[in-house]
């Protein structure tokens, strides 16, 4: 088989834009995600109503027609962050009800399509004595589930970020915990506030961003925490960045810029940043806030580096693999086994098994390979929409195999290596190791794990 090109240039970026994406009213606090050829975008409404958009491109969100998916029982609804949790979606917001404190409620989907129809799963009890407590945006860390949010603290009484361990996607396991407080100059301008926290991992690490400083004026903006181990449930398990990593650009006119959420490329070679942001100094909370994006890098040191915001006459590329013709999908045949590399049992949620299987041409033995760098690819299957993925950043002899949500990172890139007949070695880029055919097994199911590379059979593949 002839691989596409590993040259990032290669890469097909989506229809051009401006922003904002999604102009006035229902355009705060946006939650973005691309999930099986489409975009989904949730953001604050000002009613009752939780409301979704639906394009296969950015540029498309504009003009997106909104679709209720869920009617609220309260007076207003906002931050909506949608996530997919196993195999479900979740749709988490902040609402008001009967004149009582805003709190965070729960919705969960019958099945994988992120419109719905959704249950209300209710309340989320976060803090004591039915306290206040919004801007809710789970965290999977270290094997377990939490959940990030903003709420007052009883000590001093400031509007600071917590986290509190979840038993369910709908439950919490015990109130939660304070982890930083906007003690910082720059977190305090027109009102102390730490509020509207997204998790962003990669490569092992794990930064929480969130918004500081009050959105009433043009010094709203973004701060980072990073994880730097421990019990996630500790203050001294996160490390403050001393410097906002997100702020106003007068210059472009853009003010307040915060309240975000992050997602991949279609291609999974990208990250990008969804945000709202005001066109003048004198704008604050209200409706003048509209949603845009642009894609963001990494520094040197494994940080993101956001970038600055951009100007609404900007004109910027759609995120990669939006256009062009996708690489084509192939099978991957072990030679020793004469199976074919299977999303096993058709699953579909991150962390799938992958197996070996009798060779049938069927969606869960269609894999694309799409170029990244330096040789090295992303293995997407084509019934789950999930990548290949190195379990747990492993790097010792017979580490798992898994599929997990495509994000770029290294435990996700492979190189494929010739080594004649038709074979390649697949060696991933964080371990080192080789995708191997385990103990060598040769029935329907077999397992696959990782191996030190030596060039046998059973880590030989055709790419076909």
């Amino acid at each position: 088989m002839s691989l596409p090109s590993a040259s990032p240039a290669q890469a097909a970026p989506g229809p051009s834009f401006t922003n904002p994406v999604v102009n006035v009213p229902n355009s705060a606090d946006p939650t973005l995600v691309f999930h099986g050829g489409f975009y989904y975008y949730v953001a604050t409404t000002w009613s009752s109503d939780v409301v979704m958009r639906r394009s296969t491109t950015v540029a498309g969100l504009r003009n997106a027609p909104e679709q209720v998916v869920f009617r609220t029982a309260g007076t207003a609804m906002w931050a909506p962050h949608l996530e997919m949790i196993g195999d479900r979606w979740y749709l988490y917001y902040s609402v008001e009800q009967s004149g009582g404190p805003r709190r965070t409620h729960a919705l969960e989907s019958a099945g994988t399509d992120p419109l719905g129809p959704y249950t209300d799963r209710g309340i989320i009890h976060l803090m004591p004595d039915n306290g206040w407590a919004i801007d809710a945006s789970p965290l999977r860390l270290n094997g377990a589930l939490y959940m990030t949010y903003s709420a007052f603290s009883p000590q001093d009484g400031l509007q600071s970020l917590y986290i509190a361990p979840l038993s369910n996607p709908w439950t919490a396991g015990a109130h939660g915990t304070r982890i930083s407080a906007p003690t910082l100059a720059w977190e305090r301008q027109d009102g102390a506030v730490n509020e509207g926290s997204f998790a962003l991992q990669r490569n092992g690490r794990t930064f929480l961003t969130y918004s500081a400083s009050h959105c009433n004026g043009p010094h709203y903006k973004l701060g980072m925490l990073e994880y730097s181990g421990g019990d996630p449930l500790a203050t001294a398990s996160w490390a403050k960045s001393p410097q906002p990593i997100f702020q106003r650009n007068d210059a472009a006119g853009v003010f307040g810029p915060g309240h975000h959420s992050f997602f991949t490329s279609p291609d999974g070679s990208e990250t990008w940043i969804a945000y709202h942001a005001n066109s003048s100094a004198s704008q604050g909370c209200g409706t003048t806030r509209t949603t845009r994006v642009q894609k963001i890098s990494w520094n040197a040191d494994g940080t993101p580096n956001l970038g600055t915001p951009v100007s609404t006459s900007t004109v910027l590329q759609g995120p990669s693999g939006e256009a062009g013709a996708a690489p084509a999908p192939v099978a991957l045949r072990n030679r020793h086994s004469g199976l074919c590399l299977d999303d096993y049992d058709w699953a579909t949620t991150p962390g799938a098994e992958v197996r070996q299987w009798t060779c049938n041409g069927a969606a869960v033995q269609n894999w694309t390979l799409t170029p990244t760098e330096n040789g090295y690819y992303r293995i997407r299957n084509g019934h789950s929409g999930l990548c290949l993925d190195n379990k747990d950043f492993a790097t010792a002899p017979g580490s798992v195999v898994q599929q997990w949500t495509c994000n770029g990172a290294t435990v996700q890139q492979w190189r494929p290596v010739p080594v004649g007949e038709g074979y390649s070695t697949l060696v991933n880029r964080h371990s080192g190791l080789c995708l191997d055919n385990y103990n060598w097994g040769t029935a329907p199911g077999a397992e696959v794990r990782q191996w030190t590379c030596n060039n046998n059979n059973a880590q030989r593949w055709s790419i076909t």
